[in-house]
């Protein structure tokens, strides 16, 4: 079936999008619990893209992760995409028509070519070199072909060689059967990112013995949450937005909390030790 004069993809991205803002009304709205002061002080908040509003900075660049480590947050979330001769970039879509204005597609260019280009978009070794070891590094794999699994691997071997998996980093993504093409790395440092197939990856995270589960937080419901953690894997929640929400998800246990608000979050987790 064609919708007249609508793309399929944007009308599905329109009613995720609306289901995410309903569901964020109503979490706003509802009060909970305060957690504990261990809970608190312990949160792992993870930075969406950075802190960014596109206009003035944009997301998946340089100045927004900036931004997200100066306001304290524990990590940040980065899309990685590969050029046309193999490099890996951060970025979220598969051109830069939507952040950046212009009709340039990532796969279709050399790396010179998008520092020439689009200068904004930050390299993978820019920001392994910039924050590793200040800040925890969630890096999402794009779904799109992979030209070159081996050369690939190759590449984000060498370029994370420093780096302590699990430690330091996560690869997350979609389609977590791109985690085959780095079977260098422990299994812990793969997590799938859930959508309506919850139980599904819930199931293959500890088959795999993966790192554990992401999703919207209205996606981990109670029965996924007790098979990851009887399985000693984690758990990771977005996009929260509020402080009722935040504080839902920390008393529920979630490990990791990722926000497009992730510095302003942060501050609701400050202890007031005058109380």
């Amino acid at each position: 079936m064609q919708l007249k004069g609508t793309d399929l993809t944007d009308m599905t991205e329109w009613l995720r999008t609306l289901y995410y803002r309903s569901a964020d009304f109503i979490s706003a709205r509802i009060p909970r619990p305060i957690p504990p002061d261990e809970v608190l002080a312990s949160a792992r908040i993870i930075s969406h893209r950075g802190e960014h509003d596109n206009r003035t900075t944009f997301e998946n660049t340089l100045p927004a992760f900036d931004r997200a480590v100066a306001g304290g947050v524990w990590g940040l979330e980065c899309d990685l995409r590969w050029t046309k001769d193999l490099q890996p970039v951060i970025i979220h879509d598969p051109d830069t028509r939507r952040v950046f204005g212009q009709r340039e597609t990532i796969s279709r260019l050399t790396l010179d070519e998008v520092r020439a280009r689009v200068p904004q978009i930050p390299t993978l070794q820019e920001v392994l070199a910039r924050y590793s070891g200040k800040t925890h590094l969630m890096i999402e794999l794009k779904t799109e072909p992979y030209p070159d699994p081996a050369g690939q691997a190759r590449t984000l071997r060498n370029l994370t060689a420093d780096l302590q998996p699990v430690t330091d980093y996560h690869l997350i993504a979609f389609q977590p059967g791109l985690f085959a093409c780095f079977d260098f790395l422990p299994s812990q440092t793969f997590l799938p990112i859930a959508q309506l197939n919850t139980f599904h990856l819930s199931k293959l995270a500890v088959r795999n013995y993966w790192g554990g589960v992401l999703g919207h937080y209205t996606m981990l419901g109670k029965g996924v949450i007790s098979v990851q953690k009887n399985h000693d894997q984690h758990l990771g929640t977005g996009f929260i937005e509020s402080r009722n929400c935040l504080f839902q998800e920390l008393n529920r246990g979630i490990d990791w909390i990722f926000s497009n608000t992730a510095t302003e979050l942060q501050t609701y987790c400050v202890i007031d030790k005058d109380t």
